[in-house]
């Protein structure tokens, strides 16, 4: 099971979702204050299982209906996702990958991972 970690950053409060093997798999924007953070984690827990996934990597991509996890490559030719919420927030990001199936297990994971994490506070 993994968990969502929220923690105090110099400019705000932020979460981190990590895997059962301690990886951090999706991190969020900074939030001013813990109550919109955890707003944002039920958000990650609610839409993340039943999102759709649009890859953008290829021509002529589908579009998909939010919430979805757009799959992107960055400047520097890394793989990427990000998930937005039924209204098109972005409620987490990803790190950069360099292989896209990497990227494609990354947000498997936290498809899996987000529905059952506990929230811990640090």
């Amino acid at each position: 099971m993994g968990k969502f970690v929220v923690r105090e950053v110099p400019s705000g409060i932020k979460f981190d979702l990590k895997a059962t093997n301690g990886e951090i798999i999706a991190t969020s924007e900074v939030y001013k204050g813990k109550k919109s953070c955890l707003n944002g984690v039920k958000s990650v827990i609610k839409n993340a299982p039943v999102a759709n996934v649009e890859d953008q990597t290829v021509e002529n991509f589908e579009k998909a209906k939010c919430p979805k996890f757009e799959m992107y490559t960055d400047k520097a030719g890394e793989f990427r996702f990000r998930l937005k919420a039924t209204n098109g927030q972005i409620i987490a990001v990803s790190e950069g990958y360099v292989a896209k199936n990497s990227c494609e297990n990354g947000i498997e994971s936290v498809k899996k991972n987000a529905a059952d994490s506990k929230i811990v506070e640090e």
